[in-house]
């Protein structure tokens, strides 16, 4: 068996690396082991040779590139140790693609499982144990947790204690080594940070060495490196000064080191009692103190979660947090009872010889084993196009939260409208064409009402002359003259499908007054999406009204302009209406779609399915949408950008595959409009979800550290029509696979369609 690990490794100092190395070994046997180490950028590691690849931490490409090289390792199994704190990107996120590019099982190793993480933080190690075929934790307590905070099911994980080398020493003799032969020695290792609780055992010492005045307490450990980028040695500076406020400096000792485990345990047979006094329950898993139980010490700690978990049984002795009073107790009463010490030493022995790291890699590689040489399961294939199983609930939750009488604001910080920033044309056309299409497929009242709204906002910014403003503070001052281009075309879009699809008389009137008062401008437009913003309402309005002429005519010469783009730009291998892929690209195929279906014009078809194959070409190639980044628009001929993705560039897209398929009936593009929408449920680059599932809004978008976690109208609209769009697509898919039934049926019995019936499918 060929087994990659992806961790923290030696001679970087980190308890992850050590116990990375500790299981590579205990699983090496007959086995061949690769690392991909995790590299800080702090120092230059001298790794062994079992370290085939480094990856820079804060270096995204370098965790894509480690996908690659383990795929063409010829590993069977991956095993990731996971950690928050040593993989790139906000809160590890960077991680997350390298995962999903896996083409073998993987199981992790979870060190820690927070209780109430962040948001970004569940979502990361959501997505990781939905990506792993089996989840390794190391107590009862840590699997509780993944079963109610974070929905894993239990069949899923699996208990494999933490790991202890076989290190035997004589006590007199180490306690001889490290010169404490006439001492009562307390120890505490692992690196120094304030929620180590030191200084509860320092307080506790003076009541101690009234009774026992051999005491000495020694801890071990550096500095963690986090605590010295913050603060450097302010804590082990607090615990010395304390030290000598209590004149204690003959009885305690502050190592700061990190030891070799052969040391560590030598330090571990010469205690006496072995303390982890932490300040708080959080400490999910606690190497130290397995290490202390494995080594047969009597361990004493406060009642974190793992210690409370391990030491039951009467295996230890347990004192509240900060509680050096009670912990002074409870170090009297042991040293007065060495019988007491012996029986709990006898039971940690016991456990520690179960939990050696020969015992723990035969664990791991019977695991192992089942995964590699069991058939999985395979997952149920859907006999559609669209599962809507796993779309999350429509709601228009956060959209209330954004508007007020005026409209919608459009900016968020997270998912609280930031009213600085007031009011612009653009998300209200969009918010118009949102509410148009919900209350158009499920008679939503709220969307009714929000309607009004949006249509009053637009019918406000209007000018004299047709055009519009964009852009409206919140305390309704006008901030510019005319709106650009493109806001302009997103208007006229959802004006006329409120045409097409008006809930009552008013609000088509009112939405064709401000249609046509904008009419002299359409063909003034000179950008290219403007024009197919614009081409895009125009067609909705002719679906109602398909005798307007003078109309249909803007909308050909308005066609002829995209037209004419695309011949001038398009060349081998580029097939595409300018130089470069910029933003809301699927927007350009999507009008001609329209306008061929209004038009009946058979090169605007043409050219639309042409440059819709060549932006899926470079957008689809991987099995999920990839939108190009706004950080570095793609020029031809050049590299593209993967990061600053925008929600408006996946909706475009999904409006893109489900005209596509009303034009053609094909399921293909059903497909590709799933595809496209799954983008924002997390099947992207980034591999998280851009929908919030508590705000019920939709983030603005991903960087390359992670996502933007700010929700305002742009995004959480674009979200939103592309869920309304799914949901309609699925419906005609039903209604055209129902169809197709028909026709199936009558053809076996010598039955034909009749003509009109063909003509109502269209």
């Amino acid at each position: 068996m060929k087994i990659a690990f992806i961790a923290t490794y030696p001679p970087r100092e980190c308890g992850i690396g050590t116990f990375t190395q500790s299981l590579a070994r205990a699983m090496k046997d007959n086995n061949e082991i690769i690392i991909i180490a995790m590299h800080d950028g702090q120092e230059d590691y001298a790794f062994p040779p079992e370290v085939q690849l480094i990856i820079r931490q804060e270096h995204q490409t370098d965790y894509l590139k480690a996908a690659d090289f383990i795929n063409k390792s010829g590993a069977d199994i991956c095993i990731l140790q996971h950690e928050f704190g040593i993989y790139g990107g906000q809160s590890g996120v960077f991680i997350l693609p390298l995962l999903h590019r896996l083409q073998m099982p993987l199981i992790s190793t979870l060190h820690t499982i927070l209780k109430t993480p962040s948001y970004t933080e569940k979502a990361i190690l959501k997505k990781i144990c939905s990506m792993s075929e089996k989840l390794v934790v190391m107590s009862q307590k840590a699997i509780q947790f993944l079963e109610e905070i974070y929905d894993v099911p239990s069949e899923k994980i699996a208990r494999i204690e933490h790991g202890v080398p076989d290190f035997h020493f004589d006590k007199e003799k180490a306690r001889a080594e490290l010169k404490f032969t006439d001492k009562k020695l307390l120890f505490t290792f692992g690196f120094v940070g304030r929620n180590k609780g030191i200084e509860t055992v320092i307080k506790a010492l003076p009541q101690i060495i009234e009774k026992h005045p051999d005491i000495v307490y020694v801890v071990l450990g550096k500095t963690h490196p986090n605590v010295l980028r913050s603060e450097g040695e302010q804590y082990r500076n607090d615990l010395k000064v304390l030290i000598n406020t209590l004149n204690l400096n003959d009885h305690v000792m502050l190592l700061n080191e990190f030891a070799e485990e052969k040391e560590l345990f030598k330090y571990l047979a010469a205690s006496d009692i072995y303390i982890t006094p932490y300040i708080n329950e959080a400490q999910i898993t606690s190497g130290t103190l397995t290490y202390a139980m494995g080594s047969g010490c009597v361990v004493v700690s406060t009642p974190y979660w793992h210690a409370a978990e391990l030491l039951t049984g009467n295996k230890g002795c347990l004192f509240d947090f900060k509680d050096d009073n009670g912990l002074a107790k409870v170090l009297n009463e042991l040293f007065d009872k060495p019988e007491l010490m012996q029986t709990i030493q006898q039971k940690a022995l016991k456990y520690g010889q179960g939990i050696i790291w020969p015992k723990i890699g035969e664990k791991y590689l019977e695991l192992a084993e089942r995964l590699i040489y069991e058939p999985i399961k395979a997952e149920p294939q859907t006999e559609t196009e669209i599962d809507p199983s796993i779309l999350p609930p429509f709601s228009l939750t956060h959209i209330k939260r954004l508007t007020d009488d005026t409209g919608i604001i459009q900016h968020a910080k997270f998912g609280i409208p930031n009213l600085k920033e007031g009011y612009c044309l653009d998300d209200n056309a969009r918010a118009l064409l949102m509410v148009s299409m919900a209350y158009k497929q499920k008679k939503n009242q709220e969307a009714l009402d929000l309607m009004a709204i949006y249509l009053s906002y637009i019918h406000y910014m209007q000018n004299e002359d047709g055009t519009f403003r964009n852009f409206l503070s919140f305390n309704r001052n006008f901030l510019d003259e005319v709106g650009s281009e493109d806001s302009f075309g997103r208007t006229i879009w959802s004006l006329g499908y409120l045409m097409q699809n008006a809930p009552n008389d008013a609000f088509y009137q009112t939405a064709r007054l401000i249609f046509f008062e904008a009419v002299p401008n359409f063909e003034k437009i000179k950008s290219i999406r403007g024009i197919a913003n614009t081409t895009i309402g125009i067609c909705y309005y002719l679906k109602s009204n398909p005798g307007d002429l003078d109309i249909k005519m803007r909308l050909v010469r308005m066609t002829n302009v995209l037209i004419v783009h695309f011949e001038q730009n398009r060349s081998k291998d580029w097939d595409w209406f300018e130089s470069l892929l910029a933003y809301d690209n699927g927007i350009l195929p999507l009008a001609l779609l329209h306008a061929s279906q209004i038009l009946e014009n058979k090169k605007a078809k043409e050219i639309a399915i042409e440059s819709m194959n060549f932006l899926t070409t470079h957008t689809l190639k991987d099995g999920y949408l990839s939108v190009i980044g706004n950080r570095q628009w793609f020029v031809k001929n050049a590299e593209r950008s993967i990061y600053a993705q925008q929600p408006i560039d996946a909706m475009a897209m999904v409006l893109m595959y489900y005209q596509a398929f009303v034009l053609t009936g094909k399921g293909m593009y059903l497909k590709k409009l799933f595809t496209s929408y799954r983008w924002f449920l997390g099947e992207n680059d980034l591999r998280l979800s851009l929908y919030d599932f508590e705000t019920k809004g939709c983030c603005d978008g991903f960087e390359e550290h992670g996502v933007n976690r700010n929700q305002g109208a742009e995004s959480s609209l674009a979200y939103l029509i592309s869920h309304l769009t799914v949901l309609q697509a699925y419906e005609e898919s039903d209604q055209f696979r129902e169809f197709d039934n028909l026709n199936d049926l009558r053809n076996s019995t010598n039955h034909t369609s009749k003509p009109s019936e063909t003509k109502i499918l269209k």
